[in-house]
């Protein structure tokens, strides 16, 4: 059990991070009803989509013993 909760630990960032990813999404569909998705709903998915891309790629390079426990 604690290794596991080391694990969702370590990945809690990249999980966050698609959260977020979520969270854009879901504002862009709820903007159809209100005339359509404005080009700042437009900009807060890409930037959570390079934020997603940036933590994978921090999580792939940490060192071996970091991952191990993820």
């Amino acid at each position: 059990m604690p290794k596991d909760l080391a694990a969702i630990e370590a990945e809690w960032p990249l999980i966050e991070a698609e959260l977020y990813v979520l969270d854009a999404e879901i504002a862009l569909i709820s903007a159809a009803d209100h005339g359509g998705p404005s080009p700042l709903d437009w900009r807060r998915l890409r930037r959570a989509e390079a934020r997603v891309i940036r933590v994978a790629a921090e999580l792939a390079a940490r060192p071996a013993a970091w991952k191990a426990v993820a």
